[in-house]
């Protein structure tokens, strides 16, 4: 695959730049303005105000999604060990569901280059609530099978969904205001996370399985709904203008299915230190596996006789402090139109990681709670960062990026799960957890040297390191992100790949 670029004074390709002026600018996008009205000012408003309703729309049925998701975790890991009897059947049930989102984030980037964003979010609802009315209707004799299928296809559709909706949002609201919709699903996703884990247990004890799968199975269909009835740009739509025109290579190679897992990687090698941010994202996940595995076991330390009361007020904490981020984050960038940027994504890792460890250390109850909230603000801090930097690439890369940030983050949690599930067996959970989360905190500092490295040599002009990467890529201020009369210096500068 080539990525052209430009420099001062030189021309680049038509393909390109209309690209990238598509994407800076929302041209294009579901709800874009055209350059050539005559009102383009209320115009580009009246677009505004109307794709960011739609993504309303898409958040509350994506959050209806997640409670169904977060619902099915509790109780399908409830039904599997009460089908079976076994704990590890348990475990079998997450491992293969771990490894059907491994290998759907190898996959979604290709499928992103010749599907459109809409249809993979609709199918992947759709498939998620097939599945669940196959395991309701299943017989005594197939329902081992029946769970089965259940764990491959909700890991790999919820990756599809989840890279879907993430790649395509600069398309779907506009470049300026990514972050404030990125806040704007976390913030649905975390209470969804809240409602589903505080009520799956009601739900199975009130009206039983059968009812709490219709009930999952209810979600889907009405996010799969949603989907339908909003146009939802992104997806094949994003990534194909450029190679339309000129000598057609681009459209090769999106329609070429070998070509899949260079572009992705091509994707990780095309900013200054994006591969070592995924690579950070994979860590902090293996360490997001032994706070999940050490709360039950350290909740049952405290409260014995009803060990489920610590977890689910930690998690409420923690959400909570999540929402607030959010909060703080979207009236930040309405305020200053800056994002929060890879610095952002370094130290909230840190912070969140050191929190976390800090939550095992035995603290009374009330500093605990200050705790769980500073880490859930944290980790809000670092989804929209994260998130934010990612859509910085152009849309030809972005799906492939989002598919392999997705696979490292599946692969961080499940060697995680299996290393830390060894580990709690010998040593406590402060020591396991401290380890684990310590292991994030050193990846991230050497992100952060990385980052103050990178933007040392900025203004080294254009016989230095800075005037060396503007050769090799694009200029700063004609980047996705980073330009200079925004104050936004955290742009995903794409090299020559």
């Amino acid at each position: 695959m080539q990525i052209t670029f430009v420099q001062s004074g030189v021309s680049r390709p038509a393909p390109a730049l209309d690209e990238y002026e598509r994407v800076t600018s929302g041209i294009g996008s579901a709800d874009g303005p055209t350059a050539d009205e005559a009102d383009g000012g209320s115009r580009k408003t009246r677009d505004t105000e109307v794709s960011e309703r739609r993504f309303r729309f898409l958040v509350a049925g994506y959050a209806v999604s997640s409670y169904g998701t977060f619902l099915n975790m509790v109780a399908l890991n409830l039904f599997v060990y009460e089908t079976t009897g076994r704990a590890l059947a348990m475990g079998l049930f997450m491992a293969v569901r771990l490894a059907s989102g491994f290998v759907a984030g190898l996959l979604v980037g290709g499928l992103l280059a010749r599907f459109s964003a809409k249809s993979i979010m609709l199918w992947a609802n759709v498939g998620q609530g097939a599945v669940m009315l196959v395991l309701i209707l299943a017989p005594d004799s197939l329902v081992t099978g029946a769970l089965m299928a259940v764990s491959v296809v909700i890991g790999a559709c919820g990756t599809l969904f989840m890279v879907a909706l993430r790649s395509s949002i600069p398309e779907m609201v506009g470049e300026d205001r990514r972050a404030w919709a990125n806040s704007l699903s976390i913030t649905g996703r975390s209470m969804a996370m809240v409602a589903g884990f505080a009520s799956a247990g009601v739900v199975v004890s009130l009206v039983g399985y059968t009812a709490a799968f219709l009930l999952d199975m209810a979600t889907f269909v009405i996010c799969a709904v949603t989907v339908a009835l909003l146009p939802i740009a992104g997806g094949k739509g994003a990534g194909s203008e450029a190679g339309s025109s000129g000598t057609g290579k681009g459209e090769k190679e999106a329609k070429s299915g070998p070509r899949w897992r260079p572009v992705a990687f091509l994707a990780l090698a095309a900013a200054p230190g994006l591969g070592l941010m995924v690579a950070l994202r994979g860590v902090d996940a293996f360490g997001s596996s032994s706070h999940n595995a050490a709360l039950p076991i350290y909740s049952t330390s405290l409260d014995a006789s009803n060990p489920a009361v610590f977890v689910s007020a930690f998690w409420c904490v923690w959400a909570l402090g999540n929402i607030g981020a959010q909060q703080v984050i979207q009236r930040y960038t309405q305020r200053t139109g800056k994002t929060v940027g890879a610095l952002g994504f370094g130290y909230g890792t840190v912070v969140m990681s050191a929190a976390f460890i800090a939550a095992f250390a035995g603290f009374p109850l009330a500093v605990t709670a200050v705790i769980a909230l500073i880490a859930g603000a944290a980790d809000g801090l670092t989804e929209v960062a994260y998130t934010s930097h990612l859509q910085t690439l152009p849309a030809t890369l972005r799906g492939h990026a989002f598919g392999l940030s997705a696979t490292f983050e599946n692969l961080g949690f499940g060697v995680g799960m299996i290393l830390v599930a060894a580990a709690l067996d010998r040593f406590s959970p402060l020591a396991v957890v401290g380890w684990s989360h310590g292991a994030a905190i050193v990846v991230a500092v050497v992100f952060l040297l990385r980052v103050a490295a990178l933007r040392r040599a900025e203004p080294a002009g254009p016989t230095g390191r800075a005037g060396e990467a503007g050769r090799a890529g694009l200029r700063k201020e004609e980047a996705v992100e980073g330009r200079p009369d925004r104050g936004d210096r955290d742009g995903a500068e794409v090299s020559r790949g």
